[in-house]
């Protein structure tokens, strides 16, 4: 596959196809994990982790999975690495672990995960399928990360840990629950909406301008 259609399959999912921003999926782990910057990249991180190596393993077997088994066999595929980074998570990081809790062994029915082996690994090579998964899990984590940031700031006055606000500032609590989350995600996922349809119509001016131009 051409440099340009891999740049192509890595950077559809930081933005274009995002999975929480743009095709809102995934969004469990997403409201209830980010609470804290720590716990938002430990998350993003893990995910990230368990799409690109699932991706390689499901892309390498693809032609021996019979289609009747398809998914169930995606699952084991998923579950193994999920136990990889549960295991290794609770063993040297037992902090962050946790907090991330029941969330871990989630992702294993994450739509994130399961969805790009359907949609791409299934499909594709071996290189290809790692790089979609690696777009996808880098767009997931920086997207967990700001909004961990921006219900961290609000919630608590501070980012990872370094007080940002002075003593004076009055905490806003709700968002560091859910409802706060599902606030900040309106208002997040309406500006990506409004950035998208801008960039669309300039696109359109100026096909139309060029069409005028050559007329």
């Amino acid at each position: 596959m051409a440099k340009t259609s891999l740049l192509k399959e890595f950077t559809k999912g930081l933005w274009k196809e995002h999975p929480i921003f743009v095709m809102l999926i995934g969004l469990c782990p997403t409201l209830a994990v980010s609470t804290s910057v720590t716990n938002g990249l430990a998350m993003g991180l893990a995910t990230t982790f368990v799409i690109v190596m699932s991706n390689i393993l499901i892309s390498m077997l693809r032609k021996v999975i019979p289609d009747e088994v398809r998914l169930p066999c995606y699952i084991i595929v998923v579950a193994t690495f999920v136990t990889i980074v549960d295991l290794t998570l609770n063993a040297y990081f037992p902090s962050v672990y946790s907090v991330l809790g029941i969330f871990i062994p989630l992702i294993v029915v994450n739509c994130i995960v399961l969805g790009r082996a359907e949609a791409f690994a299934s499909k594709n090579g071996v290189v290809a399928s790692a790089i979609d998964g690696l777009g996808m899990g880098v767009g997931f984590t920086w997207a967990m990360a700001l909004l961990s940031a921006i219900r961290e700031l609000l919630a608590r006055g501070e980012i990872y840990g370094f007080q940002i606000f002075s003593d004076g500032y009055t905490p806003i609590r709700i968002f560091g629950q859910a409802p706060g989350a599902f606030i900040i995600l309106g208002f997040i996922v309406a500006a990506v909406n409004y950035i998208n349809i801008s960039a669309k119509r300039k696109r359109e001016l100026k096909k139309i301008s060029d069409r005028s131009v050559a007329v």
